[in-house]
């Protein structure tokens, strides 16, 4: 069987951290506990599971702190967690078979992350695999016959388990202000950061925060960018430019993405202009567009329920009532479906 460090970075968490503790007994053979600046209960709590409790001065990196957890560990395996996480009886007997069973050479455990749409800040999908729990040491080892080479992927498994997440709030402040801050000046992010920021404001930003990050994105867009991260800058400059009321840009860079087929965050942009402007049979082309003949690369909302609601006020206006009703069913069903 193998051996497993729980290693958790917390900070003010005790409303729901007994809670996450309580779902890994039996699992773990080590909680590392990092705290981060808690205000609370947290350490008084966390010191009845544990006494490998340790202080991390918070300078704004997620990465930093979790290094420093895992730092600590001492077992074979490292489970990363988080307080607002539950593990249920069903997926503990799961778990606890994994740990029984595991084989040696599996180096990444992935498992499902469910009840995402809860306050999700950035997920257009209520359940998907991640990776929860890592060999602590790795092993390389030489691959192939001839023109030998060290194998440099990990060897991952994808379980079945599931583990619940229970967020009392939404962190999109949170994440939407430390996205402004690492984008001030000519600061460049990472391809995959550079996606999390943009599906982030699709899913959670307000006006304001797509006015705050306009410059960036609009900078990126006039760049060198692969398709999908241009696509991703186009949609924000677009939407942001015409929650501005700027048209002539939002119209601007529309077309370069409708040149290089078009996205349905996009096309349900120029939905919700023409709307505005009293246009009906462009918004219905427009909020069609965005159901029918594009996809969605930051909210799939923007296909969905969103543009069907689209359609039904511009079916409204133009007096299809019967249209209107049917677009109207056809959200209610998706938001079901959705999980929503």
């Amino acid at each position: 069987m193998i051996t497993i460090s729980v290693c958790m970075i917390v900070k003010n968490e005790e409303r729901v951290l007994e809670r996450c503790l309580d779902s890994l007994r039996g699992l773990m053979d080590e909680l590392i506990i990092v705290d981060t600046g808690s205000a609370d209960r947290t350490k008084e709590i966390a010191a009845r599971y544990t006494d490998k409790i340790y202080d991390f001065a918070w300078v704004g990196d997620f990465s930093a702190a979790r290094n420093f957890a895992f730092s600590k560990a001492s077992c074979e395996y490292i489970y990363s967690a988080d307080a607002d996480e539950v593990i249920g009886e069903k997926n503990r007997e799961s778990f606890l078979r994994l740990k029984e069973t595991l084989l040696p050479e599996i180096e990444i455990v992935q498992m499902y992350y469910g009840n995402q749409l809860s306050h999700g800040t950035i997920y257009n999908f209520d359940r998907e695999l991640r990776p929860k729990l890592f060999k602590r040491l790795r092993s390389f080892v030489w691959t192939e016959t001839i023109h030998e080479t060290v194998r440099l992927t990990p060897v991952v498994f994808d379980s079945e388990i599931e583990i619940t997440h229970l967020p009392e709030k939404n962190h999109a402040d949170r994440d939407l202000a430390a996205f402004r801050k690492l984008t001030e000046g000519d600061k460049t992010l990472s391809e995959r950061l550079f996606g999390i920021y943009a599906r982030e404001l699709f899913i959670s930003g307000k006006e304001s925060d797509f006015a705050a990050a306009e410059e960036f994105f609009t900078r990126a867009a006039d760049g060198d960018l692969s398709m999908d991260q241009m696509k991703e800058a186009l949609c924000v400059v677009v939407k942001a430019a015409r929650l501005r009321g700027d048209y002539l840009k939002m119209y601007r860079y529309a077309m370069k993405d409708i040149a290089s087929e078009g996205v349905s965050e996009v096309c349900y942009e120029l939905g919700e202009y023409y709307l505005g402007a009293g246009l009906y049979d462009e918004a219905a082309m427009w909020f069609y567009n965005a159901v029918h003949e594009a996809g969605s690369i930051l909210n799939i909302r923007c296909s969905g329920d969103l543009a069907l609601n689209g359609l039904a006020k511009s079916y409204e206006k133009l007096g299809l009532a019967q249209q209107a009703r049917e677009y109207r069913v056809k959200a209610i069903a998706w938001k079901a479906d959705a999980g929503d």
